[in-house]
């Protein structure tokens, strides 16, 4: 049972203590202190006043098997007594980081066998930035340290993070000026979003038309200086952004011709979102490195991992000591957590129902929000799903003139209708927890609909 928290005196310190991530400080002030979430079961959460809340983004796209696990919580006591801590940087390791990085092996079948810890996805692809910039200094090849990465894509809140994502909003923040991004050697290509960029072609012709954007940047730099291209196999904070079938095919034939490596970004994609284990699977590219977070502990606990191909480990170990590491890396507890997570997404078969089941019924049930007036288009894959709110359907025009009036209004009033979703500019994004059942399905796409009927009069007198 929660606890009997004091939700007026918690709302009082959060505005006079507590600094919210991604947040607008003051409005959180204006509003009266945060929504206090207290807890939650399956899928849904419970805030302070009473509300239970469809959880559509699996928290932040990571509560993959749902709250309320006792045995998640069983094993992190059970490891808190045997080993609650070592670090991995005194020739020690300790053996849930071992079995853990075993198991993310073999989950890659064996392509990539090794395995690099740390404690979030920013921090995944931290170290990627670094990995792959020193792989290529121990091969002699100096000249390649530019990375590759999409307008719109999202890497992470770090400073390399913030600098490989495409998010230009952040990149207006706490760095040298607007548009100056805080690290040098990123360069960014357009993003695969037809619906925003594309419709005018046919998404074959806009898929090829995006991969020959990362080919013209890699000659317009000099592929002699391109060390990677990083890409997420489906841009979930930028807004569900799917690509064209075509797309990421080309996209790995276009890093194989130049010899540059391919990363893929599986903070969100990776452990059965996108109905495989692996988004790389769904879009049929074979990365040479990639990135996890999120659903691999199921957020329990904090933890990430850079799994990365026997060949650049190889050339690595030629160049001594790779100087990079975190006080949390191969953390025991976080370990064990994420080992029994992944086994439960096993036993239970969740990947094999998201691919089969409730992934094409989320698709399906999507569909049926096609005919609503303000609908421009309903995407899915997986439980990975967004719907375009637009003033026009027949033009994609948006409510204001410009993206992000609709977007945020329909979330607030799903969240008060009983559904935690995402407003992204004009999309309403979801990504719920992979245990949701066909009738939750139904219930979370009810409330859309009901939300947009709601939506609707006030976002035509904005026009």
């Amino acid at each position: 049972m929660p606890r009997n928290y004091d939700i007026a005196e918690l709302r009082r310190l959060d505005i006079a203590h507590h600094l919210p991530a991604q947040a607008d400080w003051q409005e959180i002030e204006d509003l009266g202190g945060s929504r206090i979430i207290t807890h939650a079961d399956g899928c849904y959460i419970h805030d302070g006043d009473g509300n239970r809340i469809l959880d559509g983004m699996a928290g932040l796209w990571c509560v993959n098997v749902g709250y309320g696990r006792d045995e998640l919580a069983e094993v992190a006591r059970e490891q808190m007594l045997e080993l609650p801590y070592y670090n991995s940087f005194f020739k020690t390791a300790n053996a849930p980081a071992i079995l853990l990085a075993e198991k993310i092996a073999s989950l890659t079948g064996g392509r990539l066998p090794h395995v690099f810890f740390n404690s979030s996805g920013s921090e995944a692809n931290d170290t990627i930035l670094r990995m792959v910039r020193h792989y290529w200094q121990v091969k002699g090849e100096h000249s390649r340290t530019i990375v590759i990465s999409r307008h719109n894509a999202y890497h992470g809140s770090t400073v390399a993070g913030v600098s490989m994502g495409g998010m230009k909003v952040m990149h207006g923040q706490g760095f040298p000026a607007p548009g100056i991004l805080p690290m040098a050697g990123i360069e960014h290509v357009r993003q695969p979003y037809w619906y925003n960029e594309g419709r005018d072609m046919t998404p074959e012709d806009f898929g090829t038309a995006c991969a020959q954007a990362i080919e013209d940047k890699i000659l317009e730099v000099g592929p002699e200086n391109v060390a990677a291209f990083i890409g997420e196999p489906v841009q979930g904070a930028g807004g569900v952004i799917i690509p064209p079938a075509n797309y990421w095919p080309q996209v790995e034939a276009i890093c194989r011709k130049y010899g540059i490596l391919l990363v893929c970004d599986e903070v969100i994609c990776g452990f059965g979102r996108t109905g495989n284990i692996w988004g790389h699977e769904t879009v049929g590219v074979k990365p040479d490195i990639i990135a996890m977070a999120k659903g691999l502990s199921s957020g329990y606990l904090p933890i990430s991992a850079v799994a990365v191909s026997a060949e650049i480990v190889q050339v690595i170990k030629t160049g001594g000591d790779f100087v990079h590491g975190y006080t949390y890396s191969g953390h025991p507890v976080a370990s064990a957590v994420a080992l029994r997570n992944i086994e439960i997404m096993e036993r239970e078969g969740l990947f094999e129902k998201v691919r089969n089941e409730t992934g094409p019924y989320l698709a399906e049930k999507l569909a049926t929000l096609r005919d609503h007036p303000l609908v421009g288009e309903a995407r899915s894959v997986g439980l990975l799903g967004a719907v375009e709110v637009v003033a026009d359907k027949a033009t994609g025009a948006r409510f204001g003139g410009a993206e992000g009036t609709a977007g945020p209004m329909v979330r607030d009033i799903c969240i008060r209708n009983g559904l935690m979703v995402r407003g992204i500019r004009d999309s309403i994004v979801m990504c719920p927890p992979l245990i949701i059942t066909p009738s939750q399905i139904d219930d979370l796409i009810g409330i859309i609909r009901t939300s947009l009927d709601e939506a609707e009069p006030k976002l035509r007198a904005i026009g």
